[in-house]
């Protein structure tokens, strides 16, 4: 967590265990050896059932970052631990990560600068594709999703959303449509939804197999939200033009796993795909604004008046 959090607790008279080097073993019975009342957490901690029951002294819980896909919700909620987390500190981050990586798929950015370092002058290999015209369909209008139509209005695209859970949000730079329009309408479609039971594997065959055109599939959201080997499936048949993806589903993947090692030699053999590692919200502005959200939250949680 960046210092800022630490100090902003401090100085308000917590007593503060910065430890990020602690293994997850440890913590539960450190948990219990000094009766913490509070934990923040970034994504690698998982908080299950037996953690909650175990660590008995807990309150609440901080995550920077967004959603709550590492903590066990329901159990929490039954050993009366208040959840929080960093709300929309990292959505611009990860609505420009998506504009970067939807335009270098499109213009083929990556491939053509390896084949120029390579000395290859391969214009017509590399001709792009505009997106002034086409259809982008959002799934979900969550912070991420609300920042990436935004910095999408300025490119003359038709910008379709959809959203199970939240309804009359249409504005002039977005229109609001049921699911199976997303899939007749959208030339590109961007996955902005939570990692849950419902999510998992949102994307697979009968997903694509429902969308009417060949499309480009952007996924900065979680890694499990897509079934990779449909994904790949798809690729190979040109229903999907273009994959990017900030996220995959095992995070790093284990090279030492066939699962993982063969799925990301698939993934490198086409020249359409574009990969990153889960940094699409890790910018050094969100780094401070996940501790600045944070820390007032945890403020207001314990009705501590913010200055």
């Amino acid at each position: 967590m960046h210092q800022s959090l630490v100090f902003g607790l401090i100085s308000n008279n917590f007593d503060v265990f910065y430890m990020p080097d602690i293994q997850s073993n440890e913590i539960a019975d450190f948990i219990v050896k000094e009766n913490i009342e509070g934990l923040v957490i970034r994504s690698k901690l998982f908080l299950t059932e037996d953690f909650f029951a175990k660590c008995s002294s807990l309150i609440w819980v901080a995550r920077g970052g967004a959603g709550m896909d590492n903590i066990d919700e329901d159990a929490a909620f039954r050993a009366g631990v208040k959840l929080m987390n960093s709300e929309n500190a990292n959505a611009d981050a990860v609505g420009e990560q998506t504009l970067a990586m939807l335009l270098a798929l499109r213009t083929n950015l990556v491939k053509s600068h390896n084949e120029v370092t390579q000395g290859i002058w391969n214009r017509e290999g590399n001709r792009g594709i505009e997106l002034k015209g086409k259809t982008v369909g959002i799934i979900g209008y969550g912070n991420t999703g609300k920042a990436v139509c935004q910095k999408l209005s300025g490119f003359g695209v038709e910008i379709l959303v959809y959203d199970k859970y939240k309804s009359k949000f249409s504005d002039t730079n977005l229109t609001e449509v049921n699911f199976e329009e997303i899939l007749a309408k959208s030339d590109i479609i961007s996955l902005h939804i939570p990692f849950n039971k419902e999510t998992e594997n949102f994307v697979n065959d009968e997903f694509i197999n429902k969308v009417s055109k060949p499309f480009v599939l952007l996924n900065l959201s979680r890694g499990k939200i897509v079934d990779i080997q449909s994904v790949i499936r798809f690729l190979q048949t040109g229903k999907i033009v273009g994959f990017a993806a900030d996220v995959l589903p095992s995070e790093p993947p284990n090279l030492n796993d066939d699962f993982d090692r063969k799925m990301l030699q698939m993934l490198s053999s086409f020249t359409n795909v574009l990969l990153t590692p889960h940094v699409g919200g890790w910018t050094i502005e969100s780094y401070e604004k996940i501790s600045e959200i944070l820390l007032l939250n945890i403020l207001k949680f314990n009705k501590i008046n913010v200055v």
